[in-house]
C-alpha cells in the first residue's frame, strides 16, 4: 500500500523516461503547458480550480520502497529507471493561473519547467486534478450566477467517488457555493457544512409529527424540516405546529418545485411563519435554478449536477511539450495542434474594468501592458519549492467573484455562444 502521489500516473510516462535516460535526452530542459483547446459545449468561460491540490500533490510526489516495489513488480521498467526514481525530487518551476481565475481556449493555465525527466512524470496527475476541479468549478459558477445571491448547498457526495466528493465540495465552494454536506471537505479545507435529515428519519418514526418533534428537540426550532415524505401541505402544517412560527426552514425535494415553492411560501405566511425559509433540492442544475429565479426560494441544494460538472465531467485540458532547450516545439496533428514556446497571458480591460481580450504570447515576445491590463499567470513553484503567500481559498472565492463581474454580461448567459472574451495569440 503506497501513501504518496507518484503512482497516480500512466505507465507511458515512465517508459518515456526510461527511454530518455537510455538515449541521454532526459536532462534536456523542457516546458510543458496545460491548456484547453476549447471550452466544454455551451460554456462561455472556464474557472481555474485545483491548483492548490496540484501543488500539494507535487509535494508528495516521490518514490519510496513501496512505490518502487510496485513498479518493479510490473516488469515493464528497467533497473536504470527505478534507480533514477529512487532519488527523484522535483527541482523545477511552475507558473500558472491562480485559482478563481477565468480561462479561455488556449489560455496557458499551467506551465511546468525543468528537465524532461522531471516534467514528463506529472502529466496524468496534473490533468486528473485540473480536469476534474475546473469542470466542477465552472459548472458551480454558472449555478452561482443563476442563483442570483440565494444560498447554494453542495450535497452531491453520494453521486461520485468518495475522494472526488471532497474535491468537488472544495471546487463548488471556491465557485460561490455557501456550504457542503461533506464533512471531510470541512476537515481538510475549512468548507462550511450543513445538513439536517433525510426521508429515512421521518420513515423511522410512526408519524411525521413524531419525527419532526424529535428533530426539533435535538436541533432546535432553527432546523430545516423535510416536508415532502408524504403530503407537502400536511407536512408544512405539521412542521409549523411542532416548531412554531420561528421554524428555520422547510425543504422540498420532489414535485414541480416552482409550484411547490409558491404554495409553501403562501402556506407558511398564512401560518405566521413569515421568516421560515424555503429550500429546494432534487435534480437541480443551472438551468433549473435559473428557471426558479422568480419563485419564492431562499436556498438550493444541488447534488448530481455539480459533482459531475453539470454535464461536462472534464474540462478537456491537455499537457503538451512546448519548448525544449529554449526551442519552441509544437504538435501538428489534425485537430490536436499545439502552439510552440513557453507562454504567458495578458488580460486586457476597458477603463470601466470590463475584460475585453485575452492575449496569449510567448515569453520571448512580450506584449505591452495598458493601464488597466494585467498579467494573468503567477509564480507557483520556484526551484522545487512552493512560493510563499499564494492565495487562500477565501481569496480565490473573491478573485472569481471579481472576475465574473469583469466579463461582459453576455458572457454570463447560460445559452450557447462564443467565449465571453476572445483569445488573441501573438506569434
Amino acid at each position: 500500500m503506497t501513501g504518496g502521489t507518484a503512482l497516480l500516473t500512466d505507465q507511458y510516462e515512465l517508459t518515456m523516461l526510461d527511454a530518455a535516460l537510455a538515449d541521454g535526452t532526459a536532462d534536456r530542459r523542457a516546458t510543458f503547458e496545460v491548456f484547453a483547446r476549447s471550452l466544454p459545449h455551451g460554456r462561455r468561460y472556464g474557472v481555474v480550480a485545483g491548483t492548490a491540490r496540484v501543488l500539494e500533490s507535487l509535494a508528495h510526489f516521490s518514490y519510496g520502497d513501496d512505490e518502487l516495489a510496485a513498479l518493479r513488480a510490473t516488469g515493464a521498467l528497467s533497473e536504470r529507471v527505478l534507480a533514477h526514481l529512487a532519488d527523484f525530487r522535483f527541482a523545477g518551476d511552475v507558473v500558472g493561473y491562480p485559482e478563481g481565475e477565468l480561462y479561455f481556449p488556449g489560455s496557458p493555465v499551467l506551465s511546468v519547467s525543468g528537465t524532461f525527466a522531471e516534467c514528463v512524470l506529472f502529466e496524468t496527475l496534473v490533468l486528473s486534478i485540473l480536469n476534474h476541479d475546473c469542470a466542477i468549478a465552472s459548472a458551480a459558477a454558472r449555478m452561482t450566477t443563476a442563483a442570483a445571491g440565494r444560498r447554494l448547498i453542495e450535497m452531491g457526495s453520494r453521486r461520485t467517488h468518495e475522494q472526488a466528493a471532497v474535491a468537488a465540495a472544495r471546487s463548488a465552494y471556491l465557485a460561490g457555493f455557501d456550504a457542503t454536506s461533506n464533512l471531510e471537505a470541512s476537515a481538510r479545507y475549512g468548507v462550511p457544512t450543513t445538513g439536517t435529515s433525510a426521508h429515512a428519519f421521518t420513515l423511522l418514526h410512526d408519524t411525521e409529527e413524531e419525527a419532526f418533534r424529535a428533530q426539533v428537540a435535538a436541533l432546535g426550532v432553527g432546523t430545516t424540516l423535510l416536508v415532502d415524505t408524504y403530503d407537502i401541505t400536511e407536512g408544512i402544517e405539521t412542521a409549523v405546529r411542532v416548531a412554531g412560527p420561528e421554524l428555520g426552514a422547510v425543504r422540498i425535494d420532489s414535485g414541480d418545485l416552482g409550484v411547490m415553492a409558491q404554495r409553501a411560501r403562501h402556506q407558511l405566511d398564512s401560518l405566521g411563519a413569515t421568516n421560515t425559509r424555503v429550500v429546494l433540492s432534487g435534480d437541480l442544475d443551472e438551468h433549473a435554478i435559473a428557471g426558479l429565479r422568480a419563485e419564492p426560494v431562499d436556498a438550493y441544494g444541488v447534488g448530481t449536477s455539480v459533482v459531475t460538472g453539470s454535464g461536462a465531467p472534464t474540462a478537456g485540458m491537455v499537457y503538451k511539450l512546448v519548448e525544449v532547450d529554449g526551442r519552441p516545439v509544437a504538435k501538428r496533428s489534425s485537430s490536436k495542434e499545439s502552439r510552440g514556446g513557453a507562454k504567458s497571458a495578458v488580460r486586457r480591460h476597458r477603463p470601466t474594468g470590463t475584460a475585453v481580450e485575452e492575449v496569449v504570447h510567448r515569453l520571448d515576445h512580450p506584449v505591452g501592458l495598458g493601464e488597466h491590463d494585467r498579467v494573468v499567470p503567477i509564480d507557483l513553484v520556484k526551484s522545487g519549492e512552493v512560493v510563499a503567500g499564494l492565495p487562500s481559498l477565501a481569496e480565490s472565492r473573491e478573485r472569481l467573484r471579481a472576475n465574473l463581474v469583469a466579463i461582459p454580461w453576455e458572457g454570463l448567459k447560460l445559452s450557447r455562444g462564443e467565449p465571453a472574451i476572445p483569445t488573441t495569440f501573438v506569434p
